[in-house]
């Protein structure tokens, strides 16, 4: 199974669950949770919930998908209670030269004051509510 998957996570406080890429050379900006399918992944679903254990140390809660990008990349809207950077796995996170992944809560109203990608879900994201609700 091809393709990539994505996170738009909310936390009990309303805000989204972001990570802050910090590169050397570059300017920060953030992305959802998610990455690559994996050959072992079930589906979906499974590889999303991988993906934010991996990168979060955490749970989602799936609640539906939200998009789907013109490169197949799938967009899920789900909720997080709690997440531990401590637990998070991965080569990306023992490779200084990747630089920092850290784990912001951004409230919805400050989207625009941040470098989200991809901005096409940026836009669509920030009409949601801070449940995840189209207003």
């Amino acid at each position: 199974m091809a393709g990539r998957v994505r996170a738009v996570l909310f936390t009990p406080s309303g805000h989204l669950l972001t990570i802050k890429r910090v590169r050397p050379g570059l300017a920060p900006y953030w992305v959802f949770p998610g990455g690559g399918i994996e050959p072992d992944d079930a589906g979906l679903e499974d590889a999303l919930l991988r993906e934010v254990r991996e990168e979060l140390g955490g749970t989602a809660v799936i609640d539906s998908i939200f998009h789907v990008d013109p490169e197949g990349a799938y967009f899920f809207l789900a909720r997080i209670d709690t997440w531990d950077p401590a637990l998070r796995t991965g080569p990306e996170f023992a490779d200084p030269a990747r630089g920092e992944y850290i784990i912001e809560e951004i409230p919805i109203d400050r989207l625009a004051e941040i470098d989200l990608r991809p901005e096409d879900v940026k836009l669509l994201v920030s009409r949601l509510d801070p449940r995840g609700r189209a207003d």
